[in-house]
Protein backbone atom coordinates (compact mmCIF):
# COMPACT_ATOMS: atom_id res chain seq x y z
CA UNK A 1 0.00 0.00 0.00
CA UNK A 2 1.19 3.38 -0.36
CA UNK A 3 0.69 4.96 2.92
CA UNK A 4 0.94 8.61 1.18
CA UNK A 5 -1.32 8.00 -1.64
CA UNK A 6 -4.23 6.96 1.08
CA UNK A 7 -3.86 9.47 3.32
CA UNK A 8 -4.07 11.82 0.81
CA UNK A 9 -7.29 10.81 -0.39
CA UNK A 10 -8.63 10.82 3.47
CA UNK A 11 -7.37 14.34 4.15
CA UNK A 12 -8.78 15.33 0.70
CA UNK A 13 -12.50 13.60 1.71
CA UNK A 14 -12.19 15.01 5.30
CA UNK A 15 -11.53 18.81 3.69
CA UNK A 16 -14.49 18.48 0.86
CA UNK A 17 -16.79 16.69 2.77
CA UNK A 18 -17.30 14.67 -0.66
CA UNK A 19 -15.76 11.46 -2.25
CA UNK A 20 -16.37 13.19 -6.19
CA UNK A 21 -14.73 16.97 -5.04
CA UNK A 22 -11.65 15.24 -3.36
CA UNK A 23 -11.83 12.73 -6.50
CA UNK A 24 -11.42 15.80 -8.30
CA UNK A 25 -8.78 17.71 -6.01
CA UNK A 26 -6.11 15.06 -6.37
CA UNK A 27 -6.73 14.67 -9.39
CA UNK A 28 -7.96 10.98 -9.61
CA UNK A 29 -10.59 8.85 -10.37
CA UNK A 30 -13.58 8.98 -8.50
CA UNK A 31 -14.05 4.75 -8.10
CA UNK A 32 -9.54 4.57 -6.81
CA UNK A 33 -10.26 6.80 -4.20
CA UNK A 34 -13.18 5.10 -2.85
CA UNK A 35 -10.94 1.98 -3.10
CA UNK A 36 -7.83 4.02 -0.95
CA UNK A 37 -10.07 4.80 1.79
CA UNK A 38 -11.27 1.30 2.03
CA UNK A 39 -8.09 0.02 2.09
CA UNK A 40 -7.10 2.66 4.35
CA UNK A 41 -10.00 1.61 7.06
CA UNK A 42 -8.76 -2.16 6.80
CA UNK A 43 -5.69 -1.48 7.54
CA UNK A 44 -6.41 0.78 10.39
CA UNK A 45 -9.58 -1.40 11.56
CA UNK A 46 -12.01 0.73 11.54
CA UNK A 47 -14.36 3.11 9.81
CA UNK A 48 -12.98 6.52 8.80
CA UNK A 49 -16.28 8.32 6.77
CA UNK A 50 -20.33 7.09 7.55
CA UNK A 51 -21.39 6.53 4.64
CA UNK A 52 -25.06 6.20 5.68
CA UNK A 53 -26.21 9.91 4.92
CA UNK A 54 -26.08 11.81 1.68
CA UNK A 55 -23.01 13.54 3.55
CA UNK A 56 -19.69 12.21 3.55
CA UNK A 57 -19.68 12.67 7.42
CA UNK A 58 -16.33 11.65 9.26
CA UNK A 59 -16.56 9.08 11.96
CA UNK A 60 -15.07 9.78 15.59
CA UNK A 61 -12.45 7.00 15.04
CA UNK A 62 -11.32 9.28 11.66
CA UNK A 63 -11.67 12.07 13.22
CA UNK A 64 -9.37 10.52 16.29
CA UNK A 65 -6.94 9.51 13.76
CA UNK A 66 -7.25 13.02 11.02
CA UNK A 67 -4.79 15.10 12.98
CA UNK A 68 -1.64 12.09 12.98
CA UNK A 69 -2.60 11.82 9.27
CA UNK A 70 -2.03 15.68 8.45
CA UNK A 71 1.46 15.60 10.42
CA UNK A 72 2.71 12.76 8.20
CA UNK A 73 1.69 14.15 4.88
CA UNK A 74 2.99 17.70 6.01
CA UNK A 75 5.69 15.96 7.27
CA UNK A 76 6.85 14.30 3.90
CA UNK A 77 6.23 17.48 1.80
CA UNK A 78 8.97 18.98 4.28
CA UNK A 79 10.92 16.36 3.09
CA UNK A 80 10.13 16.47 -0.62
CA UNK A 81 11.06 20.09 -0.09
CA UNK A 82 15.02 19.57 1.79
CA UNK A 83 15.11 17.18 -1.12
CA UNK A 84 14.50 19.57 -4.00
CA UNK A 85 16.53 22.22 -2.23
CA UNK A 86 19.56 19.53 -1.55
CA UNK A 87 19.39 18.99 -5.50
CA UNK A 88 19.73 22.19 -6.56
CA UNK A 89 22.75 23.10 -3.74
CA UNK A 90 24.51 19.74 -4.37
CA UNK A 91 27.84 21.07 -6.04
CA UNK A 92 28.50 19.37 -9.47
CA UNK A 93 31.89 18.79 -10.31
CA UNK A 94 33.14 20.02 -13.66
CA UNK A 95 36.62 18.05 -14.85
CA UNK A 96 38.84 20.61 -16.57
CA UNK A 97 42.56 19.91 -17.85
CA UNK A 98 45.52 20.32 -15.83
CA UNK A 99 47.21 23.28 -17.21
CA UNK A 100 44.50 25.88 -16.79
CA UNK A 101 44.99 29.38 -14.71
CA UNK A 102 43.80 29.41 -11.81
CA UNK A 103 42.06 32.96 -12.76
CA UNK A 104 39.83 30.64 -15.52
CA UNK A 105 38.94 27.98 -13.25
CA UNK A 106 37.62 30.85 -10.60
CA UNK A 107 35.84 32.23 -13.30
CA UNK A 108 33.97 28.38 -13.43
CA UNK A 109 32.97 28.59 -10.26
CA UNK A 110 32.01 32.64 -10.53
CA UNK A 111 29.59 31.94 -13.62
CA UNK A 112 28.09 28.76 -11.93
CA UNK A 113 27.38 31.14 -8.85
CA UNK A 114 25.96 33.73 -11.36
CA UNK A 115 23.30 31.11 -12.35
CA UNK A 116 22.30 29.42 -9.34
CA UNK A 117 24.14 26.17 -9.66
CA UNK A 118 27.09 25.26 -7.20
CA UNK A 119 30.08 24.50 -8.87
CA UNK A 120 33.55 22.84 -8.56
CA UNK A 121 36.30 22.32 -10.61
CA UNK A 122 38.59 19.15 -10.29
CA UNK A 123 41.75 19.68 -12.56
CA UNK A 124 42.53 16.23 -14.25
CA UNK A 125 44.07 14.79 -16.88
CA UNK A 126 42.19 13.44 -20.10
CA UNK A 127 41.53 10.19 -19.57
CA UNK A 128 40.47 10.68 -15.40
CA UNK A 129 37.77 13.45 -16.97
CA UNK A 130 36.52 10.87 -19.21
CA UNK A 131 35.95 8.17 -16.42
CA UNK A 132 34.60 10.48 -13.98
CA UNK A 133 31.97 11.62 -16.22
CA UNK A 134 31.20 7.21 -16.88
CA UNK A 135 31.26 6.79 -13.11
CA UNK A 136 28.99 9.90 -12.30
CA UNK A 137 31.93 11.42 -9.90
CA UNK A 138 31.59 14.21 -12.72
CA UNK A 139 29.10 16.28 -13.41
CA UNK A 140 30.63 18.49 -16.91
CA UNK A 141 33.98 17.87 -18.61
CA UNK A 142 35.86 19.17 -21.07
CA UNK A 143 36.39 15.61 -23.19
CA UNK A 144 39.86 15.70 -25.41
CA UNK A 145 38.86 14.82 -29.32
CA UNK A 146 41.02 15.50 -32.34
CA UNK A 147 40.35 19.32 -33.46
CA UNK A 148 38.37 18.39 -36.51
CA UNK A 149 35.86 16.66 -34.49
CA UNK A 150 35.25 19.68 -32.09
CA UNK A 151 33.43 22.34 -31.66
CA UNK A 152 35.76 23.74 -29.40
CA UNK A 153 39.62 24.34 -30.88
CA UNK A 154 42.62 25.26 -28.75
CA UNK A 155 45.92 26.48 -30.88
CA UNK A 156 48.88 24.96 -29.46
CA UNK A 157 52.19 25.88 -29.70
CA UNK A 158 55.96 26.16 -28.90
CA UNK A 159 57.01 27.76 -25.54
CA UNK A 160 60.25 29.11 -24.90
CA UNK A 161 62.45 31.26 -22.70
CA UNK A 162 62.01 34.49 -23.59
CA UNK A 163 64.82 37.16 -24.94
CA UNK A 164 65.91 38.45 -22.38
CA UNK A 165 65.67 42.26 -23.00
CA UNK A 166 61.59 41.37 -23.81
CA UNK A 167 59.83 43.40 -21.17
CA UNK A 168 62.08 46.60 -21.73
CA UNK A 169 61.00 46.33 -26.05
CA UNK A 170 58.00 48.57 -26.01
CA UNK A 171 55.21 47.47 -27.32
CA UNK A 172 54.61 46.67 -31.11
CA UNK A 173 54.61 43.18 -32.98
CA UNK A 174 55.50 40.10 -31.49
CA UNK A 175 54.95 42.26 -28.01
CA UNK A 176 52.06 42.81 -25.62
CA UNK A 177 51.10 46.07 -24.71
CA UNK A 178 51.97 44.80 -21.05
CA UNK A 179 55.69 44.53 -21.94
CA UNK A 180 54.98 40.49 -21.63
CA UNK A 181 55.84 37.97 -24.75
CA UNK A 182 53.01 38.11 -27.58
CA UNK A 183 52.79 34.84 -30.17
CA UNK A 184 55.11 35.44 -33.03
CA UNK A 185 54.62 33.56 -36.09
CA UNK A 186 52.89 30.09 -37.05
CA UNK A 187 55.77 27.72 -36.55
CA UNK A 188 56.53 24.94 -39.23
CA UNK A 189 57.85 21.33 -37.72
CA UNK A 190 60.77 22.19 -40.46
CA UNK A 191 61.82 24.97 -38.93
CA UNK A 192 63.29 23.27 -35.77
CA UNK A 193 65.51 21.02 -38.05
CA UNK A 194 69.35 21.98 -37.35
CA UNK A 195 70.42 24.18 -40.13
CA UNK A 196 73.64 23.89 -42.16
CA UNK A 197 76.51 26.51 -42.11
CA UNK A 198 78.89 28.44 -40.47
CA UNK A 199 78.99 28.92 -36.78
CA UNK A 200 78.48 26.90 -33.60
CA UNK A 201 74.66 27.28 -33.47
CA UNK A 202 74.57 25.67 -36.60
CA UNK A 203 74.44 22.01 -37.12
CA UNK A 204 73.20 21.73 -32.94
CA UNK A 205 70.99 19.20 -32.37
CA UNK A 206 67.28 20.28 -31.72
CA UNK A 207 65.57 21.07 -28.32
CA UNK A 208 63.39 18.35 -27.20
CA UNK A 209 59.96 18.85 -27.22
CA UNK A 210 57.87 18.29 -23.37
CA UNK A 211 54.03 17.29 -23.93
CA UNK A 212 51.97 18.24 -20.96
CA UNK A 213 49.61 15.64 -19.56
CA UNK A 214 47.10 17.20 -22.03
CA UNK A 215 49.06 16.52 -24.82
CA UNK A 216 50.18 12.67 -24.21
CA UNK A 217 46.52 11.56 -25.06
CA UNK A 218 47.60 8.42 -27.50
CA UNK A 219 46.14 9.88 -30.61
CA UNK A 220 47.73 13.42 -30.28
CA UNK A 221 51.35 12.30 -29.45
CA UNK A 222 51.16 9.64 -32.32
CA UNK A 223 50.05 12.30 -34.68
CA UNK A 224 52.74 14.71 -33.28
CA UNK A 225 55.17 12.20 -33.36
CA UNK A 226 54.02 11.29 -37.16
CA UNK A 227 54.46 15.08 -38.56
CA UNK A 228 57.60 15.50 -36.44
CA UNK A 229 59.28 12.13 -38.84
CA UNK A 230 57.76 13.75 -41.95
CA UNK A 231 59.42 16.97 -41.23
CA UNK A 232 62.73 14.99 -40.34
CA UNK A 233 63.12 15.90 -36.97
CA UNK A 234 65.29 12.84 -34.91
CA UNK A 235 62.87 10.53 -33.39
CA UNK A 236 63.25 10.65 -29.53
CA UNK A 237 62.74 14.49 -29.77
CA UNK A 238 59.34 14.26 -28.11
CA UNK A 239 59.59 13.05 -24.17
CA UNK A 240 56.58 13.99 -21.13
CA UNK A 241 56.96 16.53 -19.36
CA UNK A 242 56.75 14.70 -16.10
CA UNK A 243 56.22 17.41 -13.35
CA UNK A 244 55.33 20.92 -14.31
CA UNK A 245 57.69 22.93 -12.56
CA UNK A 246 60.36 20.91 -13.75
CA UNK A 247 59.45 20.80 -17.46
CA UNK A 248 59.23 25.19 -16.93
CA UNK A 249 62.64 25.12 -15.05
CA UNK A 250 64.11 23.46 -18.12
CA UNK A 251 62.33 25.54 -20.70
CA UNK A 252 62.89 28.78 -19.01
CA UNK A 253 66.73 27.91 -18.75
CA UNK A 254 66.40 27.35 -22.69
CA UNK A 255 67.50 23.72 -22.67
CA UNK A 256 63.50 22.41 -23.94
CA UNK A 257 60.87 23.57 -26.14
CA UNK A 258 57.43 22.65 -24.18
CA UNK A 259 54.32 21.99 -26.34
CA UNK A 260 51.47 24.38 -24.55
CA UNK A 261 48.59 26.80 -25.06
CA UNK A 262 49.47 30.65 -25.21
CA UNK A 263 47.22 31.20 -22.03
CA UNK A 264 49.77 28.93 -19.58
CA UNK A 265 52.80 30.55 -21.44
CA UNK A 266 51.76 33.82 -20.75
CA UNK A 267 51.01 32.65 -16.85
CA UNK A 268 54.59 31.62 -16.63
CA UNK A 269 56.47 34.11 -18.43
CA UNK A 270 57.53 31.88 -21.79
CA UNK A 271 57.79 33.43 -25.37
CA UNK A 272 54.79 31.52 -27.32
CA UNK A 273 53.84 31.25 -31.38
CA UNK A 274 51.62 28.97 -32.20
CA UNK A 275 51.66 25.46 -34.40
CA UNK A 276 51.00 26.09 -37.82
CA UNK A 277 49.69 22.49 -38.93
CA UNK A 278 46.25 22.95 -37.28
CA UNK A 279 45.45 19.13 -36.70
CA UNK A 280 47.98 18.99 -33.85
CA UNK A 281 45.88 21.67 -31.94
CA UNK A 282 43.88 20.61 -29.26
CA UNK A 283 40.00 19.32 -29.59
CA UNK A 284 37.26 19.45 -27.05
CA UNK A 285 33.76 18.41 -26.17
CA UNK A 286 31.60 19.79 -23.37
CA UNK A 287 30.20 16.98 -21.74
CA UNK A 288 27.52 15.82 -18.99
CA UNK A 289 27.70 12.28 -17.23
CA UNK A 290 24.77 10.40 -17.64
CA UNK A 291 24.64 9.74 -14.43
CA UNK A 292 23.31 12.73 -12.94
CA UNK A 293 20.54 13.17 -14.09
CA UNK A 294 20.03 17.06 -12.58
CA UNK A 295 23.41 17.85 -14.87
CA UNK A 296 21.41 15.84 -18.28
CA UNK A 297 23.11 18.46 -20.41
CA UNK A 298 26.17 21.07 -20.71
CA UNK A 299 24.47 24.42 -20.58
CA UNK A 300 25.34 26.69 -23.21
CA UNK A 301 26.62 29.47 -20.68
CA UNK A 302 28.32 26.92 -19.14
CA UNK A 303 29.85 25.36 -22.33
CA UNK A 304 30.69 29.33 -23.10
CA UNK A 305 32.90 29.72 -19.87
CA UNK A 306 34.82 26.06 -20.19
CA UNK A 307 35.38 27.27 -23.93
CA UNK A 308 37.13 30.58 -22.20
CA UNK A 309 38.70 28.48 -19.18
CA UNK A 310 40.29 25.97 -21.56
CA UNK A 311 41.79 28.52 -23.78
CA UNK A 312 39.23 28.33 -26.96
CA UNK A 313 37.22 30.78 -28.22
CA UNK A 314 33.88 30.67 -27.07
CA UNK A 315 30.93 28.61 -28.75
CA UNK A 316 29.59 30.45 -32.02
CA UNK A 317 32.55 33.07 -31.57
CA UNK A 318 33.56 32.33 -35.34
CA UNK A 319 29.77 32.46 -36.52
CA UNK A 320 29.50 35.86 -34.88
CA UNK A 321 33.00 37.16 -36.16
CA UNK A 322 31.64 35.92 -40.00
CA UNK A 323 28.64 37.77 -39.74
CA UNK A 324 30.32 40.83 -38.31
CA UNK A 325 32.81 40.59 -41.75
CA UNK A 326 35.82 39.28 -40.14
CA UNK A 327 35.95 35.87 -41.99
CA UNK A 328 36.52 37.26 -45.56
CA UNK A 329 40.32 37.78 -45.27
CA UNK A 330 40.19 41.57 -44.99
CA UNK A 331 41.97 42.69 -41.69
CA UNK A 332 43.19 45.61 -40.08
CA UNK A 333 45.08 46.09 -36.64
CA UNK A 334 41.77 44.63 -34.88
CA UNK A 335 42.06 41.78 -37.12
CA UNK A 336 45.46 40.85 -35.82
CA UNK A 337 45.04 41.68 -32.16
CA UNK A 338 42.76 38.65 -32.38
CA UNK A 339 44.66 36.26 -34.30
CA UNK A 340 44.78 33.88 -31.44
CA UNK A 341 40.83 33.60 -30.75
CA UNK A 342 40.72 32.98 -34.39
CA UNK A 343 42.74 30.70 -34.59
CA UNK A 344 40.88 28.74 -31.55
CA UNK A 345 37.42 29.13 -33.22
CA UNK A 346 38.12 27.62 -36.41
CA UNK A 347 41.26 25.56 -35.49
Amino acid sequence: MDLLAHLEAYVATVDEASFSRAADRLGIAQPLLSRRIKTLEEHFGGLLFDRSHRQVATTEFGVLLLPYAQDVLERAERLRRAARSARRSAVRTVGMPVDCGPAALAGVIRAGAEHGVALGVQELPPERREAGLADGSLAYALVRVPPENAPLRVPLGLGSTPAPDAPDVPAGPGVRDDGGPRAAGAVHLEDLRPRRGRGAAHGRAPLALLLLAEDQVPFAADRLGRAMARAGLPEGLLRPAGPVATALAETLAGRVRLLCTEPFARLHGLAWAPLHDTSLHRGYVPRASERQPAAAQVPHWLATVLASGAGAAAPGAAAARSAAGDGDGSGDGDRDADAPARLAAHG
